[in-house]
């Protein structure tokens, strides 16, 4: 299974954010983190990305008989890399757009679901802010957010810290200016 398929799945994609920033759980801990998922399917998944390489088993203990094991990423960051995102179709980026998206939701409705959830205290946000930019303005843009990401995803787990998820989403909403050098759009 190529990266495409393997992280374009909403579940999937639920257990690799749940495992991100070096966390080691369990299956269990896993059915614990996404109660809105049947256990019989987290298993079917976690074993999926096992099988593909994406997890791997940190540690083993022998718990009432059972073997207990504790997974953990294999790989520092779970991504499609930029040269798969450029290789994907159109269809594959509805069906990525649609499994971000539907994680987001389940993610979004998991920590509502949580019996203290305060999302006025825990500074939750999701704004949308319609810009108009050049690609230059756009790229800087990219830029920015990508260099203030990056400085803090090395952060090591603290008692003072707790798990964000940032999902940033960026499209045009109208058709992009042509550019001088694009040839010329055949007659109609």
């Amino acid at each position: 299974m190529d990266t495409l398929d393997l992280l374009l799945h909403p579940v999937r994609l639920r257990i690799v954010h749940a495992m991100s920033n070096g966390q080691t759980r369990t299956t269990a801990d896993l059915c614990a983190r996404l109660p809105d998922v049947s256990k019989a399917t987290v298993y079917r998944h976690v074993g999926v990305l096992v099988e593909e390489g994406l997890l791997e088993v940190a540690d083993e203990q022998r718990v009432h008989g059972a073997t207990e094991r504790h997974y953990r990423l294999r790989r520092a960051r779970a991504v499609i890399s930029p040269e798969e995102a450029a290789s994907m179709t159109i269809d594959e980026h509805r069906h990525g757009f649609a499994a971000a998206v539907g994680a987001l939701l389940a993610e979004f409705n998991a920590y509502l679901d949580r019996e203290h959830a305060d999302p006025t205290a825990d500074s939750v946000s999701y704004r949308q802010f319609p810009l108009l930019l050049s690609q230059d303005e756009l790229a800087e843009l990219i830029g920015e957010i990508r260099d203030a990401v990056l400085s803090r995803m090395g952060n090591e787990p603290r008692p003072d810290r707790s798990s964000h998820l940032l999902s940033t989403i960026l499209f045009p909403v109208e058709e992009l200016p042509r550019h001088r050098n694009d040839p010329p759009e055949p007659d109609r």
